[in-house]
Formats: C-alpha cells, structure tokens, sequence
C-alpha cells in the first residue's frame, strides 16, 4: 500500500530533501513505482517535487 495513503500526515513537499532522498537512488534517478510501492496520483507528486527540489539544488540532477 502506499506510505502517503496509508499515513495521511505525510506530506509530499520539495522543501523536505530528506523525505525526498527516499525516492531516489544513490546514482540521482527516480525509483519506479512499483519498487517503492507509491500509487499512481503520489508517484506524480513526488515526480514534481523532487524536479522542483532539484531546479533550487536541494538534490543532485546525478550523481557521478
């Protein structure tokens, strides 16, 4: 089941780099939904806000 769904005080925020770092690799890329096991709407979310984190460097673009 989702964790966001599941727990309704989660929140997905581009200012929270910490959470964030949960949903990406250690190389910089997104983890597929189907690892994390987020739902389709939370995957969107957190799509955006780690794009958005990343344009203010809260988050690397890569790694390398």
């Amino acid at each position: 089941m989702c964790p966001f769904c599941a727990d309704k005080t989660l929140r997905i925020d581009y200012k929270d780099p910490k959470m964030l770092s949960r949903f990406i690799t250690e190389r910089g890329k997104m983890v597929p939904s189907r690892i994390t096991g987020v739902c389709a709407t939370h995957q969107r979310k957190l799509s955006v806000a780690i794009k958005q984190a990343r344009n203010i460097a809260l988050l690397p673009f890569l790694v390398g």
